[in-house]
């Protein structure tokens, strides 16, 4: 059995992605498959001695599908990543070159069509002030190219269902808007067939042009949301070193990253990315290991220690043998478990795409029916030409009304609210499917550090063994610190700063690698360094139970004082735990920092539940073990370490103060770094998605009331048969309704 990626081209919507499916799964040979809407890719497990690339493309090219392999070296993944990230772009401007067309025209339309609607009813209104003859030729010949140009995927979607009978939200926007594009220019090009068949003046241009102005619009902000999907694995991929210095024939070397070999040795200078995965062999250094692991503390490292790619260097120069290259380094498995984690979701499915493969062929029977029966019954009671019109009347009527205007507002119009809304409140909205997710997640997963916490180092403790003035013990140490490269003495100094401390000046400073720094102030010798793993202070101890760095400072070989070290909790943390817990959501603290640290930091912020020392390629399993639970979770991290599990959670949540590719994976981002956000965006999201089934219910209720009346079953009793115009009045008012309970989400207090 072989398992592949495929990119998926021709696909735009939720049911298109269940087609595809549906028709591979079907194939002689075929063991799994997952295609995933918002990365455009399929995986497909399958038996290559049965089936083949090209067999499964025979399979779906006649649907508008095609599956391209998506196999890739290392050294051509950013270009053929940004090779697909252009032709995104492309497609793209395409969608919105077609909307800056269509929406002006859409909107004039939509006003027109409510002045003639509202003049209709009440009598105080006057009528169009253009006459009605040469407004049917203007909008015949702009929903000519509306319907034609503009409205070509949705007359594909028509096409498609009468060969291969698949149905999507295309199928039901082209024949609504076909049979009343057709039916409106019968009436104006042979009024002839009008006069002979009795059939009203009134026309449905407008309704084509309407419709599809703005499904066009959701078109396009659906392309702009896979856009930015696609840009975590580009900004993951960005990370990697692009070239390494290694040891060869006894000389030192430049080559690309992708020519390192494993078993070379490789050097590593301060401020240098390391380049790939490895274990040194020469030399000490200080490590950020946090786009890796999220700590914000760095790494100290010495011979024998493992160190990995694309993590920078801060401090020392050393040397590694490389262990992994190529596919299998940390980062190239973060990569892999983003694109298997967006991939192994489940596509969300709007609830108009899942009713439309009934309610395409049940409106069309409805309609036929309709049809037929006026023509047998109706005409032993009302004559031939009388049934015959009123059959056309109830055939074009029960198609308009049909005609889905509200329902493609219903999810976008709410969207588009609700999203403006959450920035208004820092809360930034990739997709609708993020949105609906998190009305229902009863479990929050948070990360540590940046999440939880700051994000950096800062000192939190100044203790004293002799008598000596803090500020003087602190302009000692910080004076000595400022001339360290060390990333824990800029805690010190940014102390000392914030206490208006001026530094002192120091004579024979040294770093002691690995240990400490050693410098004189005034002839004093000063050093600052680790505590020594045989002391025996309890105050330290207790200062390291809390997860807190430690540091001595001596004076002339006598210990004088310690300062601790760590990340602080954020400010308003434990009650926004607090106030989560209150609505019933659980709350969880996932970490790859040490057990007594995270439970020090989960003590101060009310947290109960507490999964630590995870690494970063098992933080996604992790989130996945829950989920098997039963929870449905969010997951809220800052930084590279967490992007897999962000992907992988139902809701994935960043901080905005974190890392882009944590940004790019998750479905939703909290300006500031403010945590207290995630509850304005539950709050926005239940909002949200109790609009969105309003609208959907006032969008489906006018279809179920006005398609049997359109019908004509109130004739026989009051005489009645809903005209054409006034279906389209009914679906006109279904418009303004959603759009209409969609603004009041402006209102809200989150």
């Amino acid at each position: 059995m072989e398992k592949q990626i495929f990119i998926v081209k021709g696909m735009h919507c939720a049911s298109c992605s269940a087609v595809i499916t549906d028709k591979i799964k079907k194939l002689d040979g075929i063991k799994n498959i997952n295609v995933n809407l918002a990365t455009e890719k399929a995986q497909v497990e399958f038996d290559d001695g049965k089936i083949s690339l090209e067999k499964m493309n025979q399979e779906i090219s006649k649907l508008g599908y095609e599956f391209i392999s998506d196999n890739k070296v290392q050294n051509e993944d950013i270009v053929n990543d940004a090779k697909q990230s252009r032709n995104k772009l492309e497609e793209l401007e395409i969608q919105k070159n077609k909307l800056q067309f269509i929406l002006p025209i859409s909107l004039m339309t939509f006003l027109i069509m409510m002045f003639d609607v509202f003049s209709k009813l009440f009598s105080f209104m006057p009528n169009l002030p253009l006459p009605m003859d040469f407004l049917n030729v203007i909008l015949l010949i702009i929903s000519t190219i509306v319907m034609f140009w503009i409205g070509q995927p949705f007359l594909q979607g028509v096409v498609r269902f009468v060969k291969y009978r698949v149905a999507n939200m295309d199928t039901l926007i082209g024949i609504g808007t076909l049979v009343a594009y057709i039916y409106s220019g019968v009436i104006i090009l042979f009024p002839q067939v009008k006069s002979y068949f009795n059939l009203p003046k009134d026309t449905y241009f407008d309704v084509v042009i309407v419709v599809i102005g703005f499904i066009v619009l959701g078109k396009y902000l659906e392309v702009k949301s896979k856009l930015k999907t696609g840009l975590a694995i580009e900004k993951l991929l960005g990370l990697q070193a692009k070239t390494a210095q290694v040891l060869r024939a006894g000389r030192e070397i430049e080559i690309p990253i992708a020519e390192v070999l494993v078993g070379d040795v490789v050097l590593v200078k301060p401020g240098g990315k390391i380049p790939v995965d490895g274990k040194i062999i020469e030399g000490q250094s200080s490590i950020d290991e946090s786009m890796i692991t999220g700590e914000a503390i760095p790494v100290d490292k010495n011979v024998g220690d493992l160190v990995f790619g694309s993590t920078i260097n801060k401090q020392g120069s050393f040397k590694f043998t490389a262990t992994k290259v190529g596919d299998e380094t940390l980062l190239a498995n973060i990569i892999k478990m983003v694109e298997d984690a967006q991939g192994s979701k489940a596509p969300i499915q709007d609830l108009a795409d899942k009713v439309s493969s009934i309610f395409v062929p049940v409106v069309l029977v409805i309609s036929i029916l309709a049809f037929v029966l006026w023509l047998v019954i109706g005409a032993n009671f009302i004559g031939f030409s009388s049934a015959l019109s009123y059959a056309i009347l109830s055939f074009v009527g029960v198609l308009v009304i049909a005609c889905p205007c509200a329902l493609g507002l219903a999810t976008p119009t709410a969207i588009i609210v609700g999203v403006g809304k959450g920035a208004e409140n820092g809360i930034l909205i990739k997709d609708a499917e993020s949105l609906e997710k998190l009305a229902s997640v009863n479990a929050i997963v948070m990360d540590k550090t940046g999440t939880l916490t700051e994000g950096k180092p800062t000192v939190t403790d100044v203790l004293l063994f002799e008598n000596m003035d803090s500020k003087k013990f602190l302009q000692i140490a910080s004076s000595v610190e400022k001339l360290s490269e060390h990333p824990l003495a800029d805690a010190i100094v940014e102390k000392a700063k914030k206490e208006n401390i001026e530094f002192l000046k120091v004579d024979n400073f040294r770093i002691e690698q690995g240990v400490g720094v050693f410098g004189e102030i005034n002839g004093q010798k000063i050093y600052i360094h680790k505590p020594e793993k045989s002391e025996n202070n309890l105050k330290i101890k207790e200062l390291q139970d809390q997860g807190k760095t430690v540091v001595e400072v001596e004076i002339d070989n006598k210990k004088i004082g310690i300062i601790a070290i760590a990340d602080k909790i954020k400010e308003g943390a434990k009650e926004v735990v607090s106030n989560l817990r209150k609505k019933g959501i659980e709350v969880i603290m996932l970490t790859g920092d040490n057990h007594l640290t995270a439970n020090y930091i989960a003590s101060l912020a009310g947290i109960e539940s507490v999964i630590a020392e995870v690494m970063p390629e098992d933080k996604a399993g992790k989130i996945k073990e829950l989920q098997l639970e039963g929870k449905k979770l969010a997951m809220i991290g800052d930084g590279i370490n967490d992007a897999p599990a962000l992907a992988q959670a139902d809701v994935g949540i960043a901080m905005a103060t974190g890392t882009d590719v944590a940004i790019e994976s998750a479905g939703i981002t909290l300006l500031h770094g403010d945590i207290s956000k995630i509850l304005k965006a539950i709050n926005l999201s239940k909002s949200t998605i109790k609009t969105i089934k309003q609208n959907l219910f006032w969008a489906f209720i006018y279809n179920v009331v006005g398609i049997p009346m359109a019908s004509g079953i109130l004739y026989p009793f009051f005489g009645i048969i809903l005209n054409p115009v006034f279906a389209g009045m009914a679906m006109a008012l279904s418009s303004v309704s959603v759009v209409s309970n969609s603004l009041r989400l402006k209102t809200k207090k989150l």
